[in-house]
């Protein structure tokens, strides 16, 4: 058996009902609390009421901060040192992808204080983070990212010379993601198409990743039953919980996989997009998920054929269809027309809408090859990048 290295999990429960655990887990980390949450959605709800009364009868105080959009550099240096004398020893983030990220970084920073840019790869001196971290809860109200279960930070600078980079270590992997499915019950459609199609995204690259293993491919392949069995249907109706957990558990599986052996060309592409356009991260790999994977195996096929990741897509193709195939011909073009189909029903926006032009694509495809294009499995040529970006214009 090949062998393989395992980097640190959180502590992880998961179920309706464990936000209720919330309490208890903080006070065995500390007594002064920042609580970082979105814009509005759980403030204004019932849940925000019940947590502030229970972290009191804790004995816990806490502070506040809310994340309205996908975090900068500026924003996390900015609350650091707005927080960095109020005594806190524990950070609890409760919201989707980008509050978890934000969350993450300024409990890897308020214990010293210096600017994240420090540490940020492909930016700055990308300094070795020393440590330790504030003691860190992550509460997804989302089911895409999987931040709740990475070491990754993933903050976004927008604009002409913007980037989408991450604060990365492994001492910043949350010490318990509580991953409540209750807590999704008021996302939208447009946001589980979205953040779902992330999910399947991160399974899908991380099972063929060139550093997958056998402990990340078993992950992988349960994390997209779950995927397959939840997404559209819990997009075609939102109160259905058994969908709701699906995803939740597709989510969760998905940062564990993608933690461990890096993901591919859909997210080596949503770097620059999410850098340069305000197009929304999950969109980009709702929207790319389809093309990648064609360009993906037809370069595999001409240029690698014995390459272990046209099998594994062809084992795709069946799982996610349901269906045994006589050949992995057919698999493969029905994986391919799959994602397709899932893409146009969820109504997955083009890159178009985001004012992205023809004219863009020589910036996006230059700036495409970061960490995660390198565990693409095959290294694809820019007119292959290019050729995703104008068949999804």
């Amino acid at each position: 058996m090949k062998g393989f290295s395992i980097s640190r999990l959180p502590r992880i429960e998961f179920g309706d009902g464990v936000l209720k655990k919330i309490p208890a887990l903080a006070a065995t980390l500390g007594n002064m609390a920042l609580i970082v949450t979105g814009r509005s959605s759980f403030i204004n709800s019932q849940s925000w009421h019940w947590l502030r009364s229970a972290l009191k009868n804790a004995g816990i105080d806490y502070a506040t901060c809310s994340i309205h959009d996908e975090p900068s550099p500026e924003l996390i240096d900015e609350q650091v040192r707005l927080l960095k004398d109020q005594n806190i020893n524990v950070v609890i983030a409760i919201g989707g992808g980008s509050v978890l990220d934000a969350a993450k970084a300024i409990a890897g920073l308020l214990p010293h204080g210096d600017s994240v840019m420090e540490y940020l790869e492909g930016v700055g001196p990308e300094k070795t983070y020393a440590g330790p971290p504030c003691p860190f809860i992550a509460v997804p109200t989302t089911a895409g990212t999987g931040s709740e279960a990475t070491k990754n930070a993933v903050l976004s600078r927008r604009g002409k010379n913007g980037f989408k980079k991450s604060f990365r270590d492994e001492q910043l992997v949350p010490d318990y993601a509580v991953v409540d499915p209750e807590l999704l019950a008021s996302c939208p459609p447009e946001l589980i198409a979205a953040n779902g199609m992330d999910a399947l995204t991160q399974l899908m690259e991380s099972y063929v990743s060139t550093r997958a293993n056998r402990f990340t491919d078993t992950l992988a392949l349960d994390g997209l039953v779950a995927a397959r069995e939840g997404l559209l249907p819990w997009y075609q109706n939102s109160n259905n919980r058994e969908a709701r957990s699906n995803m939740a558990y597709a989510a969760l599986v998905s940062g564990i996989t993608l933690a461990q052996c890096g993901l591919g060309s859909v997210h080596g592409l949503a770097s620059p997009l999410g850098a340069f356009f305000p197009i929304p991260h999950g969109v980009v790999c709702g929207t790319l998920v389809a093309a990648c994977t064609q360009i993906n195996i037809e370069a595999i096929r001409q240029r690698e054929p014995d390459n272990p990741a046209l099998k594994k897509y062809a084992r795709l193709g069946a799982l996610l269809n349901k269906r045994n195939y006589s050949n992995d011909s057919d698999a493969l073009k029905e994986l391919v027309d799959l994602l397709t189909s899932w893409t146009e029903t969820m109504k997955l926006p083009k890159l178009s809408a985001y004012d992205i032009k023809e004219t863009d694509f020589a910036r996006i495809v230059a700036n495409s090859r970061g960490s995660s294009m390198k565990t693409n499995p095959i290294v694809l040529t820019d007119e292959e990048i290019r050729g995703i970006l104008v068949s999804r214009l």
